[in-house]
C-alpha cells in the first residue's frame, strides 16, 4: 500500500493519502482547503486515481478541501459518517456495516461521537491503522464543550471502539500541535492522561 501523511502547518491538521499499489486507486482523509493544490500534485506525481475524499468530522477548526477536490477531480465522491451528520452534505454517508474499498484495501467506519456528534474513525484492513480524527489525539482527545460534544460519549466511544482494536494498531489523528505524527492503541491506553481516567 502507498501511504503518505501530510500536514497543514497553519491548522496543524494532518491529511492522509492511501492508495493501492497495483490499481492506483486512492482515498484521501481530511483534506484541507488551503492544501488542495499540494494534494492534487502528489496524486498526479504518483499516478493515482482519487476515488473518495473522506472527512472524519465536520468542524470549524479547518475548512475541508473536499469541495475543491471534487471540482478539480469530478470523479471523486465525498464521504461522511451517517451518524450525527444529518445536516451535512456528502455523496456517500457510511455506517459501521459499510466498507470503503480502494483496490484490495478496505477502510471500515466506526461511529466515535463525543467531540462532535458526527465524528467517525476509519480502520484500515485488519486493524493495522486507525484514523481517529479528533476523537483520539496523541496523549489527548478532542474538546467536548461545543457542537454537541459530550465527555461521557467520547469516553465510551474511545473505550468501546478505539481501545478494542489490537494494541499494535497505529493511531493517526487529525491534528497534533507538538509535532508528533502517530501513536498506538497500547500507548494511548497506557499514557493518555485524559483517556486513562475512570
Amino acid at each position: 500500500m502507498l501511504f503518505r501523511q501530510l500536514m497543514d502547518r497553519e491548522s496543524c491538521t494532518y491529511t492522509y493519502v492511501l492508495a493501492d499499489e497495483d490499481t492506483r486507486d486512492a482515498v484521501i482523509i481530511d483534506p484541507v482547503l488551503d492544501m488542495v493544490d499540494r494534494d492534487v500534485a502528489l496524486l498526479r506525481e504518483w499516478g493515482l486515481t482519487l476515488t473518495y475524499a473522506i472527512n472524519t468530522h465536520v468542524h470549524a477548526d479547518h475548512i475541508t478541501g473536499t469541495g475543491l477536490l471534487k471540482k478539480i477531480l469530478p470523479e471523486v465522491k465525498s464521504i461522511l459518517g451517517a451518524v450525527g451528520n444529518t445536516e451535512s452534505i456528502a455523496d456517500v454517508k457510511v455506517t459501521e456495516d459499510d466498507t470503503i474499498s480502494f483496490g484490495k484495501h478496505r477502510l471500515r467506519p466506526l461511529s466515535t461521537p463525543g467531540h462532535t456528534a458526527g465524528c467517525h474513525s476509519f480502520v484500515l484492513d485488519d486493524g493495522a491503522f486507525v484514523f481517529t480524527g479528533d476523537t483520539v489525539l496523541i496523549r489527548g482527545c478532542g474538546r467536548t464543550d461545543f457542537q454537541e460534544g459530550s465527555p461521557e460519549t467520547l469516553y465510551n466511544s474511545v473505550h468501546k471502539k478505539i481501545f478494542s482494536l489490537p494494541d499494535s494498531c497505529v493511531i493517526y489523528p487529525a491534528h497534533d500541535y507538538r509535532g508528533r505524527m502517530s501513536s498506538t492503541v497500547a500507548e494511548e491506553k497506557t499514557h493518555n492522561p485524559r483517556l486513562t481516567k475512570t
